[in-house]
């Protein structure tokens, strides 16, 4: 393999020529292509969106990949993209033991954990909103419909109120929203210690359209910007009780896209934070009715 070819080779590399990539390697004999030739040939591939001939180019070279970081590097980029998350999750997992920190790697571990977080939550919710009975859940009142209840949310509007908010919301919340968009329940007291609790006005719906949506008037930034509250997470509730306040999302242990506890945030100038639920579905069935 001559030096031209491989300027050329890192040349057209840094062009996003990745076609002259492969249209210049699969004229050389498959029997004279090297570990180099074919580490080139099967990043072409990826750049390409090809990951299966990538993948299979990179098989050919797996034993004199196995102690080169790049090599499980790449082969963990073909399998990301073939959404095999467990493979390139393990692939990953080698190249950050071989090169630790580096940041691209990191980067596709973190999207990883994100994919398969969305897979493993998303079954169980459904499973647990079978199990849970919301037939006396919801007073649809007049006010509750006028302030709180929106339509079912569309796929888009989701997306668009995440986005807009900077997290994702619980799957449990989503899927209870789509059966009804917010309101105010039968039962609004949570207990927070003995003969203690705390009182919410309603549930923010997701949406725009509602004064108590989640992106509406007094929507969870509105709330958290006029009254000075950590940004936490998101405000799903206000309260009535002693303290008032309100009650949030809390992301900080979980990270944006992970599974957030539910706390209670006081009003008073320290906005002292108290443990409500490990996650909203724990905070939902706990709701009780004080009387």
């Amino acid at each position: 393999m001559s030096d031209d070819l491989m300027e050329q080779l890192d040349l057209w590399h840094e062009e996003d020529e990745y076609q002259e990539i492969v249209d210049a390697i699969m004229e050389i004999p498959p029997e004279d292509r090297d570990y180099v030739l074919i580490s080139h040939l099967g990043r072409a591939f990826n750049n390409l969106g090809n990951y299966e001939e990538a993948l299979q180019q990179f098989m050919t070279i797996a034993e004199e990949g196995k102690e080169d970081p790049l090599w499980h590097y790449r082969v963990g980029v073909s399998y990301y993209y073939l959404e095999q998350y467990d493979e390139a999750l393990r692939e990953f997992k080698i190249t950050d033991e071989m090169d630790p920190e580096d940041e691209d790697t990191l980067e596709f571990l973190e999207w990883i954990r994100r994919k398969t977080a969305k897979r493993t939550t998303k079954k169980p919710a459904k499973e647990a909103l079978r199990a849970f009975d919301f037939s006396n859940f919801w007073d649809d009142s007049e006010y509750a419909l006028e302030e709180y209840v929106s339509e079912p949310p569309t796929a888009e509007l989701i997306e668009s109120v995440e986005e807009e908010l900077v997290f994702k919301l619980p799957a449990f919340y989503v899927a209870m929203m789509k059966l009804h968009n917010g309101g105010i329940p039968q039962n609004t007291s949570y207990p927070t210690g003995a003969e203690d609790y705390i009182s919410i006005s309603g549930i923010r719906g997701i949406g725009r359209d509602k004064k108590n949506s989640l992106c509406g008037a007094s929507g969870s930034r509105v709330v958290i910007e006029t009254g000075g509250y950590p940004e936490i997470g998101v405000v799903i509730c206000d309260c009535s009780s002693a303290d008032h306040g309100v009650v949030m999302l809390d992301y900080r242990s979980s990270g944006n896209d992970g599974e957030p506890e539910v706390v209670h945030v006081g009003q008073e100038k320290n906005h002292k934070i108290t443990k409500l639920a490990k996650n909203y579905e724990t905070f939902i069935r706990g709701l009780v009715s004080k009387a």
